[in-house]
């Protein structure tokens, strides 16, 4: 529990235990403002925003989902497993009609999840993994290569091997499924490789986001705890488990743990860190992420300013986000805005047209959260607009649906024509399109997925931007 095991490490909390919420004890939670008296929550912020009705109702909201997952996370991922190997089954025969006939005439291959060919959903949205289209003298060639790394740490380890090898001509360093103390297995995927040209080698540091069917990775998105940093603020407590909080220690600068045991994100990266960057005194890292690992790549830094990691500090060259929802509260962004320009790290939050992740959790007087740094917003024809906040910001606005939906026709329609106005390299499957009729329901759902970030960075005029920064 947080009032036990965050003593020196949080000035405040509001940490919510879904495991121990019951039927009557969730309902109560309406009616009562005594919410440090509920089992499933541990709180020293009585009084705070959360004694307030709709700050109860949020966390009733937040209990309530994460419930329904967690009773559903075995039957969920079987699906996920299901809908994954149908989808590659498809795409490793050439189409349903093949898979008969391969399998008529013993030729029909079988996927391997483990395999170099095989692809997760996330894939088989945007299966894009030429690089030949970025060049390297363009000033957005790292914010691309950000997004195709953050594209690619959704798949298996094999795949990044061969992809980051052969396809790239990159050096892999390393993939690492990292534990969570607090859901108790592997739930944090980190990408590391290394990109060598001339005299300037450049770290890529990739966080893996929300996968479809990943029930506890959903949890970590709806989980509204947080905690107060003291001289940081507060920060989103489901992040922070992911990227390797501990339990009874918090943030402890260094660390004993059995190697034999899965590693904690925050601190595997830091080290593999160290050693290169002190042993190349030319060599720089960037961190990146889509969806939740947008988040875990800002929190990051967060960690390491909190630690004074001065070389970590030094080389630090930039942070770029996808699809990221919000991090912390007003103090927090002020405390990240104060350091990262005091030591000069570009740091740029991508959006694309009505995704909704980025719009959550809500920035009102009863959820604490703020985004902050410079927001790159793109419409549906990936114009690009510099802005403090996205438009829509809390997303659920009835003004907007409307709009929302004529959009997502829109992009549907265009799923038929992008690749006749700008190149065979843009041209979607029927898995996307598939996807894209989701948001004629939920509009904001599809413009989630990592293909409209991609064609963003590369079609978006975004070089005038990163040539003034």
């Amino acid at each position: 529990m947080a009032s036990t095991c965050d003593k020196g490490f949080a000035d405040s909390y509001m940490i919510l235990n879904p495991e121990d919420a019951h039927f009557f004890d969730i309902i109560r939670i309406l009616f009562s403002r005594n919410i440090g008296h509920r089992k499933f929550v541990d709180s020293n912020a009585e009084g705070d925003v959360e004694g307030s009705f709709r700050g109860r109702w949020l966390i009733f909201i937040s209990i309530v989902l994460q419930k329904v997952l967690l009773f559903i996370a075995k039957p969920l991922a079987m699906i996920g497993y299901w809908v994954e190997m149908l989808i590659n089954l498809i795409a490793l025969n050439g189409g349903i009609t093949m898979i008969i006939i391969n399998f008529l005439s013993g030729h029909l291959e079988v996927p391997n999840p483990k395999s170099s060919k095989y692809l997760s959903c996330i894939g088989n949205l945007d299966s894009r993994v030429n690089m030949d289209i970025l060049k390297r003298e363009d000033n957005k060639y790292y914010v691309s290569l950000a997004m195709m790394a953050s594209k690619a740490v959704y798949e298996n380890e094999a795949f990044l091997k061969y992809t980051i090898k052969y396809d790239w001509k990159m050096e892999y360093v390393g993939f690492f499924d990292c534990w969570n103390e607090y859901q108790e297995r592997a739930t944090t995927q980190v990408l590391i490789l290394l990109d060598k040209f001339k005299d300037r080698d450049t770290y890529v540091v990739a966080f893996r986001g929300t996968e479809p069917f990943d029930a506890d990775a959903w949890c970590t998105d709806l989980d509204i705890s947080w905690y107060g940093i003291p001289g940081v603020g507060r920060a989103h407590g489901g992040f922070m488990k992911a990227l390797g909080l501990q339990k009874n220690l918090g943030w402890p600068k260094e660390i004993e743990r059995d190697e034999k045991l899965a590693p904690l994100a925050y601190y595997v990266i830091r080290d593999i860190l160290r050693k290169g960057l002190s042993e190349n005194p030319n060599a720089k890292f960037i961190i990146t992420g889509h969806s939740l690992g947008g988040a875990l790549a800002i929190l990051f830094p967060t960690i390491m300013f909190l630690h004074d990691e001065k070389l970590l500090i030094e080389r630090l060259e930039g942070i770029y986000t996808f699809g990221q929802p919000r991090v912390g509260d007003e103090r927090y962004t002020q405390y990240m805005t104060q350091k990262m320009k005091e030591n000069r790290i570009t740091y740029c939050r991508f959006v694309y047209c009505n995704d909704i992740v980025p719009r959550l959790p809500y920035d009102d007087k009863d959820m604490l959260f703020k985004h902050f740094g410079i927001c790159l917003f793109f419409n549906r024809r990936y114009e690009l607009k510099i802005l403090e906040e996205e438009p829509n910001k809390n997303y659920f606005s009835p003004w907007c649906v409307i709009p929302m939906i004529f959009n997502a026709i829109l992009e549907l329609i265009r799923s038929f024509t992008i690749a006749y106005r700008n190149g065979p390299h843009y041209r979607e499957g029927w898995f996307l399109f598939f996807f894209r009729m989701v948001g004629l329901l939920i509009p904001g759902l599809p413009a989630h997925g990592p293909q409209d970030y991609i064609n963003s960075t590369l079609l978006g005029s975004i070089e005038r931007h990163f040539k003034e920064d």
